[in-house]
């Protein structure tokens, strides 16, 4: 999983335990323990904090401990010039599908990943899946359907903003659509950089020097993704903004393929969802679209790897975890 022979550092700070164990090559051994999460390589640290963005209190220790912990923690968290911070998202899985992928790309020439500290929050994944459930009538309920307040969505991700960056990152990113529905509120009077997803995907596209697949026409993006993400119109904003054309499901294609496909998954078929996934890309591409963007890890991870349709698609996680590479190797220049 993670790259490098290392031994795993971590820190105790009283709070609930987590998986702790060696990594090693191409595998980890893990010696399990309550709330598992995952090994982290050394200079790293793997938190869950409760809504406040405070370290919940261990049930072992006493409330002056635990105070003292929380006060404490800032000056107990690595503090180099490269250290990223991580705002957990709705799936902990694509987390921690993002913090793989940032920490074997960043080592994969025999360097030392790069330092992080990722913020998890049971809470904050229930109020984000709220939120996208919302968007589903049919998946929702009718408390989710009525028209949802985000605003202890924005203050919960505000305060992980603001924890990171007591903990000394140097860095900010959110490996979740749904969150980047209120990235400018939540980067709002940051002190340190607070990359958006969306940007860093429509800057990758633009400078892949792309050609017009008809002549005379404009470059031409497809966005695929849940009716939350889509509402929200980020990714519309930043490819727009880059002279791209985008090219969204129409409301046929998302009341027959996208939404039946969501509700396939949910039902964990997995082949129905697969197969109303491939219509939908096939339906955006026909449209004569360079790429599209697909921005869910569900709909993503659905399709085998080698799926011809795959390859027409970007995932936006993977550029969110270059850029995110790509401004450490600035720091370290210098520039």
């Amino acid at each position: 999983m993670f790259d490098g022979s290392m031994a795993m550092s971590f820190h105790s700070l009283k709070y609930p335990s987590h998986m702790m164990g060696n990594v090693h090559k191409h595998r980890i051994l893990h010696r399990t323990m309550k709330n598992p999460i995952l090994a982290v390589p050394p200079s790293s640290t793997l938190l869950q904090t409760d809504e406040s963005g405070n370290l919940p209190e261990s049930k072992n220790s006493s409330g002056s401990d635990a105070a003292s912990t929380n006060s404490d923690s800032a000056s107990l968290f690595i503090n180099q010039a490269t250290t990223v911070g991580i705002i957990g998202g709705v799936s902990v899985d694509s987390t921690l599908n993002f913090l793989k992928k940032l920490v074997q790309w960043s080592s994969k020439d025999g360097g030392d990943s790069l330092p992080f500290v990722l913020c998890s929050d049971p809470v904050l994944n229930k109020q984000l899946l709220s939120h996208e459930r919302s968007h589903f009538p049919l998946l929702s309920t009718k408390r989710e359907s009525s028209r949802m307040d985000h605003t202890p969505i924005v203050g919960n991700l505000q305060s992980k903003r603001a924890f990171l960056e007591r903990s000394g990152v140097q860095c900010i990113v959110m490996p979740c659509h749904i969150s980047h529905s209120w990235h400018d509120e939540i980067s709002r009077g940051s002190s340190v950089p607070f990359l958006h997803m969306g940007e860093c995907v429509a800057r990758e596209l633009k400078n892949a020097k792309l050609k017009p697949l008809e002549a005379g026409s404009p470059l031409r993006i497809g966005v695929l993704a849940t009716n939350a993400t889509l509402t929200a119109g980020f990714y519309q904003e930043k490819l727009q903004r880059e002279g791209f054309e985008v090219v969204l499901p129409d409301k046929a294609t998302m009341e027959h393929t996208v939404i039946p496909a969501i509700e396939a998954f949910n039902r964990k078929d997995m082949e129905g969802a697969r197969n109303l996934l491939r219509i939908a890309l096939q339906v955006l591409l026909v449209r004569a679209v360079n790429t599209v963007i697909l921005a869910s890890d569900d709909m993503h991870d659905l399709l085998p790897r080698d799926d011809p349709l795959l390859k027409k698609c970007v995932d936006p996680m993977d550029a969110l975890a270059r850029s995110t590479i790509h401004w450490a190797q600035s720091v370290e220049k210098g520039t």
